[in-house]
Order: structure tokens, then C-alpha cells, then sequence
């Protein structure tokens, strides 16, 4: 699906947003492209040890979504999850410094590149785990309706999770109990190494949804508005107590599956095919077209991002690391003193 129009041949789901805040967004997608080649030159340099996992492609995927949430909604995250951390309102510096290693980042230091949480924007994790975040998102979602709450759980994860016993179980529970909660699939066509045609029986993940009697919508995840529209409605649904959804978001990443990846299972061709639909060039050029900003607004706001970004970097080098004797801290959550009575 792409993005329906008004009379004027604006997205229609623009509507939902004031101008400011669309600008907002698109300064997002700078933040988190420029975020992750910041990223990718730190670890080049030797700044940042183990691997990563790069979302450069996919921002429209993110921000789509996360920009029809409120703040008390929730999120849980993937190992390719810097772009829904930044969406939800994480700051890159803090991110910077737990990529480092650092004291001050968001996990002290100790949970890197894939396992970022911050509670604070809603954040409730980003996981390793292949499809690891899944029955996450319906446990926090079950809270939810327990509490009588509004608020609503965005769950993201990949293709290559949609083969996962976790995905089954969580979309089942999810419609059996009705509960609050938006399954997002970045269909970026590959998991790791093999192609969804490879490894999945059906041609859109989103067909699975009828299995659980749910909606499935399958959209153009770099076209922002596309996005922004099946999320709104998903997202709609699920505060207004009607149950849960799966959004499909057709997308792809530019860099291989992590930094070890020679890449050798993609022809340039494919890959330059793709580069020419990147989703914040055609953003601005929506934008650009509809009179909604102009390209001095634009290099104000790529200014701005770069300065964060190099600010961010220094931040995180001049943190200092964890203290040998908080080794064992932070690990495990402090019950309360009558939890610790034998009943």
C-alpha cells in the first residue's frame, strides 16, 4: 500500500501532523542515518568492539511508526534497533557512550549495540534474540489491559523472526486476549543471508495475520507516509480496545547484515535499485513539493544533526567506563524487602 491522497495531492495522514513536527521528523531520519555512519566509523576506528547491526535504509520504517505513538506507548526493539530507539526519543549521546562501553550510557555501559533499553521514552528493550522482543511486547501489552490503560505496545522485528515459534505464539495470545499491541515486521529481504523467498511460504508476511484473526497490511516501508498511514490505523485499532494488527513494511537495508558480512548473497545491482528509493530523499522530496519546506530549512536541520552527532562522539569518548567493582551491579532488579520473606 502507498499513502492515500488528499484533493491536493498531500498524504493524507500528513493531516495527523503540523509542519513542525513533520520537520521534526525528517530531522529523526537524519539523526539516525548520521547516528549509525558515526557508528560504523567508530567501530572502524577501533572505538567500538564486538559487531553491529545496521538499519541505513530503513529509517522511514521507524519514524513512520513511532510518530503516531504518545508517549506513555511502548516499544520493544531488535538487534537492528537504533532507529526505533532514536524515533521513540532516545538521545544519541547516551547511545554513543553505550556503545562504547561507557558508564553513562544508556545500559552503563553493559548492554552495546543490540541490547539498548531506555524505560524512560518507552523503550523496553532491544534484543539479541531473534524474535526475542515478540512475547515481550504481549506481556507488556497484557499489562496494559490489566491496568485499564490507553496506552499501546509496538512490537518491531524482521522477516527472518517471522519463521520463529515465538512470532506464532505471541500473534495467537495477542488475538485470543485482544491486547494492545501493534506487531511490525521491517521486511528488509533477508534474514542474515537468505531471502524471504527462500524461507518463508507465503509472498507478504503480512498474509500470516489471517491466521490469527487479525488485520495485515502490507506497506512501502521507505515511503514515510505509507508507513505513518498503516501505523496510525494499527495503532487507532488497538486504543480503541478492537485488538492487535500486523504491519508489514517492505524495505531493505544498504549495509550487510552486520559488520562481519562480506555481503557476496546481493548483486550491486540489487543493492544500487534500492539506494535509488532511499526513504529520506523521497521524504524531503514530498516535502520539497508541497511547499511544506524549503531546502535552506533542510540544510539548517542536516547542520543541526551534525553537530549533535560530533557532540555525541566527544560525549561518549570523554565518559568514563564502569569502575571493576560495579561488575556484578545493575544486573539483577532490587526486590522489595517483603519479597525477600518465605510465605
Amino acid at each position: 500500500m502507498t499513502a492515500e491522497l488528499t484533493s491536493e495531492g498531500i498524504p493524507q495522514v500528513f493531516e495527523r501532523f503540523s509542519q513542525r513536527q513533520l520537520h521534526g521528523v525528517l530531522r529523526q531520519m537524519h539523526l539516525i542515518r548520521q547516528f549509525e555512519e558515526g557508528a560504523e566509523q567508530a567501530y572502524m576506528r577501533g572505538l567500538v568492539h564486538g559487531t553491529m547491526h545496521l538499519s541505513i535504509g530503513q529509517e522511514a520504517s521507524a519514524t513512520g511508526v513511532c510518530a503516531v505513538l504518545e508517549k506513555g506507548d511502548y516499544i520493544t526493539s531488535t538487534h537492528r534497533g537504533h532507529g526505533h530507539c532514536i524515533a521513540k526519543g532516545a538521545e544519541p549521546k547516551y547511545m554513543f557512550a553505550e556503545f562504547f562501553g561507557k558508564d553513562s550510557g544508556y545500559c552503563r555501559g553493559r548492554g552495546g549495540s543490540m541490547h539498548i533499553a531506555d524505560l524512560a521514552t518507552g523503550n523496553l528493550g532491544a534484543n539479541g534474540i531473534v524474535g526475542g522482543g515478540l512475547p515481550i511486547a504481549v506481556g507488556a501489552a497484557l499489562a496494559l489491559k490489566q491496568e485499564q490503560r490507553k496506552s499501546v505496545v509496538v512490537c518491531f522485528f524482521g522477516d527472518g523472526a517471522n519463521n520463529e515459534g515465538a512470532f506464532h505464539e505471541s500473534l495467537n495470545m495477542a488475538a485470543i486476549w485482544k491486547l494492545p499491541v501493534v506487531f511490525v515486521c521491517e521486511n528488509n529481504q533477508y534474514g542474515m543471508s537468505t531471502s524471504t523467498e527462500r524461507s518463508t511460504a507465503v509472498p507478504r508476511i503480512a498474509q500470516r495475520a489471517q491466521a490469527y484473526s487479525m488485520p495485515g497490511e502490507t506497506v512501502d516501508g521507505n515511503e514515510f507516509a505509507a508507513v505513518a498511514a498503516g501505523a496510525a490505523h494499527a495503532v487507532d485499532r488497538a486504543r480503541a480496545g478492537e485488538g492487535p494488527s500486523l504491519l508489514e513494511c517492505l524495505t531493505y537495508r544498504h549495509r550487510g547484515h552486520s559488520k562481519s558480512d562480506r555481503n557476496r548473497y546481493r548483486t550491486k545491482e540489487e543493492i544500487d535499485s534500492w539506494i535509488a528509493r532511499d526513504p529520506i530523499g523521497r521524504f524531503e522530496a514530498t516535502l520539497l513539493s508541497h511547499g511544506l519546506i524549503d531546502q535552506t530549512q533542510i540544510d539548517a536541520l542536516i547542520a543541526g544533526v551534525e553537530a549533535e552527532i560530533a557532540e555525541g562522539i566527544e560525549f561518549a569518548k570523554n565518559s568514563p567506563a564502569p569502575e571493576l567493582s560495579s561488575l556484578t551491579s545493575f544486573v539483577y532488579t532490587q526486590a522489595p524487602a517483603e519479597a525477600n520473606h518465605v510465605r
